[in-house]
């Protein structure tokens, strides 16, 4: 891309720098990639992490390669659900995001993208997503199917609620189900216990999130965590990532992880204390980078589960 291209291309805020998709990307695909978040793949890894810690708390007999080869099915998913989220987020909130800073940048309120276009790019993103829930089987699908409700209803919910982001958690961490109902084709208290504690982590995270925009959120009327608890806030993402922590040590228990698995948890408790005492609410790119340092955690969990497998 040459200097004077690069100068014209509008760069969304949070993008990660040196994406991808400035750099190489076709200028024609440009807007729509952005729309999908691709310049931002953190919220990609926050809604595969539940979806890959419940394929390995499923897998007591040992990944064969049917796991190995959902590990990309349910990737490619998480892309594209991921992307279609944020489009309907974006289309729904496009008077919202004009008015605040940060989201002003996003290909609608920008002018990159029309409406109609929007509508659909997202029409697309959900035949993707359709065609990779049809690989799962039965049960899993009737399961995916039953988060369609909460993930129409969650742009609204910070219109009505200082807890948007506790209705987040209950979508975004729906893969905590699907993997468990994928390879066993039915729901017991391990994926349920994954599941409702991975609701702390996204209040957590999330939180962190939103504090970048409490200013502008305050003044257009979106409610948020983040105002809600405000000076509050880091003793709060303590209780958040404590009962987290716990549901994953529960999950692994009622799985019969080896003991490997907790050592590993262990080491993601630390982790997630660390961001406790780094985030400084008040600074809006601290938040940023605490946010994303969720994706290093998802491994931790991860690699915890398969060798909470192994030595099971």
């Amino acid at each position: 891309m040459s200097e004077k291209a690069r100068k014209d291309v509008v760069v969304t805020a949070d993008a990660v720098e040196g994406s991808w998709v400035y750099r190489h990307a076709p200028a024609a695909w440009r807007p729509y990639l952005k729309l999908a978040r691709m310049d931002r793949p953190v919220g990609a890894w926050l809604l595969l992490w539940p979806c890959w810690w419940s394929l390995a708390l499923a897998a007591d007999a040992g990944f064969t390669f049917y796991h190995l080869y959902l590990l990309p099915i349910f990737g490619i998913g998480a892309l594209a659900m991921r992307g279609a989220g944020c489009t309907y987020n974006d289309i729904v909130d496009r008077d919202f995001d004009a008015a605040v800073a940060r989201t002003r940048t996003r290909p609608i309120p920008a002018g990159e993208v029309s409406l109609k276009g929007a509508w659909a790019f997202l029409v697309l993103q959900c035949l993707i997503g359709l065609a990779v829930l049809l690989q799962l089987g039965p049960f899993a699908i009737m399961v995916g199917l039953g988060s369609l409700v909460m993930v129409a209803a969650y742009p609204f919910m910070k219109r009505i609620t200082g807890w948007p982001q506790a209705w987040l958690g209950l979508t975004f961490n729906w893969g905590a189900l699907m993997g468990w109902a994928t390879i066993r084709g039915e729901l017991s208290a391990a994926p349920l216990v994954l599941y409702f504690s991975a609701l702390f982590w996204t209040l957590g995270y999330d939180t962190i999130y939103a504090h970048q925009d409490k200013e502008d959120d305050a003044l257009i009327g979106v409610k948020s965590t983040a105002l809600t608890l405000g000076q509050k806030t880091k003793p709060a993402l303590l209780v958040f990532y404590s009962l987290f922590i716990i549901g994953l040590i529960v999950a692994g228990s009622l799985a019969n992880l080896g003991f490997i698995y907790y050592i590993g948890i262990a080491l993601a408790g630390v982790h997630l204390g660390a961001q406790v005492v780094r985030v400084n609410i008040d600074d809006a790119g601290l938040c940023l980078k605490v946010f994303r340092s969720n994706i290093a955690f998802g491994w931790i969990v991860f690699v915890a589960l398969i060798l909470g497998q192994l030595t099971a």
